[in-house]
């Protein structure tokens, strides 16, 4: 039970790496904000989980939107009182070549996987701040590691995260604050589940271990990241990829 009585938002948490990462962290003892535009599966989740004896509660946000951010924390805060961890995993799509992105696509992946993480981490940290802990774990990916074609968007937000979670943790340490991000690689979600068998083969090609990850492989990253074991982790971005070589 290593997050026992931990307080956890996961943001994203309805599906994917975000619902894999909620099964780990209620299996190991935490109350989990789900957290997540999608009504419908969200509350599923929620439902699902409480039948199960797990303390989980959902809240509708968009991060992209601080009035509906500040609004979630203020419900977890009435709810569990604190917040001890912060899993920054939403994020969207929108692929294209650079010569046929429009401006509203290219607006939007950053508003969501950008603006997204700082309003989320922002309306967080005080709390974290009046407690001397937090664990803040944000998700960047090997596309704003490596790059990728058609990901001009989702590359620059990923490697941005990166950018930001490095100077948190400058600033948040001597507060006692954990800030570090994943770095997930081609990861067997529903969404890459439904591409070509051809297109799968290729995203297992470059991986050393030639399989895609599934979403309890970096769910089991950020539980890592949000124990007590990696608390003298601090400012890393830790690539969960199998040994991706692009």
């Amino acid at each position: 039970m290593r997050l026992q009585d931990k307080v956890a938002i996961i943001t994203g948490a309805a599906n994917g790496i975000g619902s894999a990462a909620v099964q780990r962290f209620v299996e190991e003892g935490a109350k989990v904000v789900l957290a997540d535009f999608d009504y419908q599966a969200g509350k599923s989740l929620e439902n699902e989980l409480r039948e199960q004896g797990y303390s989980a509660f959902f809240v509708q946000v968009d991060v992209a939107d601080r009035k509906s951010v500040d609004a979630m924390v203020e419900q977890t805060i009435e709810r569990f009182g604190e917040i001890h961890i912060l899993i920054n995993n939403a994020g969207i799509t929108r692929d294209a070549m650079l010569t046929k992105m429009t401006e509203e696509d290219f607006s939007r992946v950053l508003d969501v996987n950008l603006t997204g993480v700082f309003n989320c981490t922002q309306a967080v940290v005080p709390h974290m701040v009046a407690n001397r802990f937090g664990k803040i774990i944000n998700t960047s990916s090997v596309s704003g590691v490596y790059g990728n074609v058609g990901q001009t968007n989702y590359a620059a937000s990923k490697a941005a995260v990166v950018g930001m979670t490095k100077t948190w943790a400058k600033e948040l340490g001597r507060k006692g604050i954990n800030v570090n991000a994943v770095a997930p690689g081609f990861t067997l979600t529903k969404m890459v589940a439904k591409m070509p068998e051809k297109i799968i083969e290729q995203m297992q090609s470059v991986v050393a271990l030639q399989r895609l990850a599934e979403p309890r492989d970096i769910a089991n990253a950020y539980l890592f990241l949000a124990s007590d074991e990696s608390n003298y982790v601090h400012g890393h971005v830790l690539q969960v990829d199998g040994g991706i070589m692009m």
